[in-house]
């Protein structure tokens, strides 16, 4: 069974980092790019990065490029989202998706975990 877990998520003061990571299992991430997404209360899902299969190519939006860092490890089946700088508005559940290929729109994954919540606070 295809399965994407989450996992790192939780409380961090404002300016603070983590490190999200997202394992794959039943399936190998090498032909998959992997997006990462979050959703606060109210809001729409937005993508916050996305690396390509090979991990040469990376984009972030605005609102978190320089701040946030994508990798990957194919050998461990494994994506990573370091996040630096963190502030209030960074607050949300963190999904990661996979693909064949980025797509901006949530809606061009078949494939997701179930989340991990980041909260940004003092």
């Amino acid at each position: 069974q295809l399965q994407l877990v989450e996992s790192g998520g939780g409380l961090v003061q404002p300016g603070g980092s983590l490190r999200l990571s997202c394992v794959a299992s039943g399936f190998t991430l090498d032909y998959y790019a992997i997006g990462w997404f979050r959703q606060a209360p109210g809001k729409e899902r937005e993508g916050v990065s996305c690396i390509s299969p090979s991990g040469g190519s990376t984009n972030y939006p605005d609102s978190v490029n320089g701040r946030f860092t994508v990798s990957r490890d194919n050998s461990k089946n494994t994506v990573y989202l370091q996040m630096n700088s963190l502030k209030p508005e960074d607050t949300a559940v963190y999904y990661c998706a996979a693909e064949r290929g980025c797509s901006r729109s949530p809606d061009g994954y078949d494939y997701w975990g179930q989340g991990t919540q980041v909260t940004v606070s003092s």
